[in-house]
């Protein structure tokens, strides 16, 4: 089973459980240090944690590399990302099975970068290992394989006071699946409040999730963003989850 989730991150990096997919480098990132000319950084390190009430708790980290121009310039891209997490649900016997979950994904990729916007593209595998506390028959989602992988991320600032930013990945690893959108009004400068909508599943596990952001505040040299809402899976229903996502650029 899958349960991610988080969210999170490489491009920005986010994350995912059982199957998540992460996001991406910044699922969260407003594009603010485009603007600011010592911000001539090559490597990206973002971080995202996850836990929700449905039994699960993930952590993605994801590192985004740019070989040829700095960060808030066009050029090429590597992105290497880590998830691992745990994760708990009844199965049809009333048993509860417990399961635990890594990942690594390593992907090329191309981001393109305006004014007021940014968009990416990747191509590239990804390993996925999961295991169970006992045999379930009806999960297939078990074992250590390798799939192909592809994801975009989207980043936009359609005036100076709002944000909306949009991830997805799919792997034909367990068919496993992860969108997440924001949109979000500035409170301070570079600070952003508002929803966010997530989607995420595999051939066993489907998850959706309805919440709110504050992304974009900074404490010392690294940007934050918090998330918290509804969570609904085919196999727990309904709860809530929380998220915490963190960027460093050198």
């Amino acid at each position: 089973m899958t349960k991610i989730r988080a969210g999170l991150c490489v491009f920005g990096a986010i994350a995912t459980l059982a199957t998540p997919n992460v996001v991406a480098a910044a699922d969260w990132y407003t594009g603010a240090e485009r603007e600011s000319v010592q911000d001539d950084y090559i490597v990206a390190i973002d971080s995202a944690a996850t836990v929700t009430s449905n039994s699960s708790a993930f952590g993605v980290v994801t590192a985004t590399i740019a070989p040829v121009t700095p960060l808030n310039e066009s050029g090429p891209r590597i992105r290497l990302q880590g998830v691992a997490g745990t994760y708990s649900y009844p199965s049809s016997t009333g048993r509860t099975v417990r399961g635990e979950q890594e990942e690594g994904t390593a992907m090329l990729g191309y981001e393109w970068i305006w004014q007021q916007a940014a968009l990416a593209g990747y191509v590239g595998v990804n390993i996925r290992s999961n295991s169970l506390s006992v045999i379930d028959p009806n999960n297939p989602v078990l074992g250590t394989g390798i799939g192909a992988k592809v994801a975009a991320d989207l980043y936009l600032n359609p005036t100076a006071n709002t944000l909306f930013a949009a991830n997805a990945s799919y792997s034909t690893l367990f068919s496993a699946y992860y969108v997440r959108m924001r949109a979000g009004f500035a409170v301070a400068d570079g600070v952003f409040v508002g929803p966010e909508a997530t989607l995420l599943g595999d051939a066993f596990f489907n998850q959706w999730r309805l919440g709110a952001h504050l992304t974009g505040f900074t404490i010392g040299p690294m940007k934050f963003s918090v998330g918290a809402g509804y969570a609904y899976d085919r196999i727990q229903k309904g709860g809530y989850y929380t998220s915490v996502e963190g960027r460093a650029a050198f």
